[in-house]
């Protein structure tokens, strides 16, 4: 029996250019396109400027938010951008990715009252794209201290660090283990929410104040020894987020076309012609996360037909925000929760299915229920959260103390070693967004700073 034109489209499998060019482009367009003069005047009219603005308290970089958003009703755009940037250095790209819907927005007056917040992620990024597009340079360093600190990762937390570091009169080496700075900025963003190449634009705009020199290819553990960095430079930051992906725990050698979702990010992210990005017919993503959601929904831009998220609790615990989800749904991905991986299915040594097993909770605790649904996929992405790869693990259990295989800190970002601070992803503290990177980073320059004094 011939098969019809819908079951051969069915069957192809994994492949490139499934879209047209012209498509492509359109679907990875900016998704908040930004605001124009007018826009930018009418949305901070909103703003209530309220004494002890319990959005500032939101933000986890203390942004002044009431403060900026004046200057900009005012028309001093640049003194706007200073606001930000002298909390948030990387203010543009938290503008960008920043899920504000939980954060500033959510506690904005204007939400609690009107169920509308002000726009405020669009009316940062209004400003900080200003400043960059004129290259405003607001910090100046601090005359020469003679210390050195290594900052180990070119990602949010480290470059937060770096850029304050510096302005304090330090030198700083930064070692990246890519080819490339940026971090989770530059690979682990959905390419819709960061066009035009911004997250470099926004490197070279932070190292611009001078006294900051980035090394590539210098993972921790191959080629950094933390003992060296320490004997070399007065004080060492670690800031290299997490390489690891943890597996989805299914017997068996896993067959071809399951992979991580954060490589699939990345691929899209650093391709020049994302028609060269094979995708499958029919996705699978397990997770309930960002990731998750950015893999799902890029899946579905590149022309897979069919996309569902699978995640092991309830919808209302995914790590993905309200709106993300609501992202994923109008891009026609299915979310589909109290489901856990049990099994692949494969033909011809390529993956061909998931059964995967219902589950609830069951005082407190989460357990399958013997009830099985099995969905065909010819792609099955990871997204279940990170972990260090095994040569950071290895490197870093011998000489710091962990905490859930992260590094233990303290609020200011101290770890058990008397001259090393950490943050961001790669620490126990805090929600993993770049906003807390930054604020992370910065927090931990300033102790670096003190302690040098002393």
């Amino acid at each position: 029996m011939v098969a019809s034109a819908l079951e051969k489209r069915l069957q192809d499998g994994v492949a490139a250019g499934r879209l047209k060019s012209s498509e492509l482009k359109d679907n990875f367009t900016d998704v908040h396109p930004p605001l124009d003069k007018h826009e930018a005047l009418v949305a901070s009219d909103r703003c209530y400027f309220c004494y002890d603005a319990p959005c500032v308290t939101a933000c986890p970089t203390s942004i002044d938010i009431p403060q900026f958003i004046r200057e900009i009703s005012t028309g001093n755009t640049t003194g706007a951008a200073e606001t930000i940037l002298e909390q948030n250095i990387l203010g543009g790209m938290c503008a960008r990715v920043c899920p504000t819907e939980t954060l500033c927005e959510q506690a904005c007056v204007r939400e609690l009252a009107e169920g509308k917040p002000v726009q405020i992620g669009l009316l940062q990024r209004f400003a900080t794209d200003d400043a960059m597009e004129q290259n405003k340079q607001f910090f100046e360093r601090k005359p020469a201290t003679g210390k050195t600190i290594a900052v180990v990762g070119a990602g949010p937390a480290g470059l937060a660090c770096a850029h304050r570091l510096a302005m304090h009169g330090h030198e700083v080496t930064v070692y990246e283990a890519r080819k490339k700075p940026g971090g989770l900025n530059e690979f682990g963003i959905a390419a819709y929410k960061t066009v035009d190449d911004f997250a470099q634009h926004e490197v070279d705009y932070i190292t611009a104040i001078g006294g900051i020199d980035i090394k590539y290819n210098q993972p921790l553990g191959s080629k950094l020894n933390l003992q060296k960095l320490r004997q070399n430079h007065d004080a060492v930051f670690l800031g290299m987020g997490l390489s690891g992906v943890n597996a989805l725990g299914l017997k068996g050698k896993e067959p071809v076309g399951v992979m991580d979702a954060v490589d699939f990010i990345a691929q899209l992210r650093q391709a020049k012609n994302k028609g060269k990005i094979a995708v499958g017919r029919r996705i699978v993503v397990i997770g309930g996360g960002m990731t998750a959601v950015d893999c799902a929904v890029q899946a579905k831009l590149l022309g897979a037909e069919e996309v569902t998220i699978c995640y092991r609790r309830g919808q209302d615990q995914m790590n993905a925000s309200p709106y993300e989800q609501e992202l994923a749904a109008t891009h026609g991905v299915v979310i589909r929760d109290w489901l856990q991986p049990q099994k692949l299915k494969t033909k011809a040594g390529s993956v061909s299915g998931i059964t995967l097993e219902y589950t609830q909770m069951n005082k407190k605790k989460l357990v399958g229920t013997g009830e099985m649904i099995t969905l065909a996929a010819d792609q099955v992405f990871r997204a279940i959260g990170q972990t260090f790869g095994d040569e950071n693990s290895n490197t870093l259990e011998d000489e710091l103390k962990l905490d859930k295989g992260r590094i233990a800190t303290n609020e200011e970002g101290a770890t058990s070693l008397s001259d090393v601070w950490a943050g961001g992803d790669c620490t126990n503290s805090g929600d993993d967004l770049t906003v807390t990177a930054v604020a992370q980073g910065r927090d931990a320059a300033e102790a670096i700073t003190k302690a040098l004094s002393v």
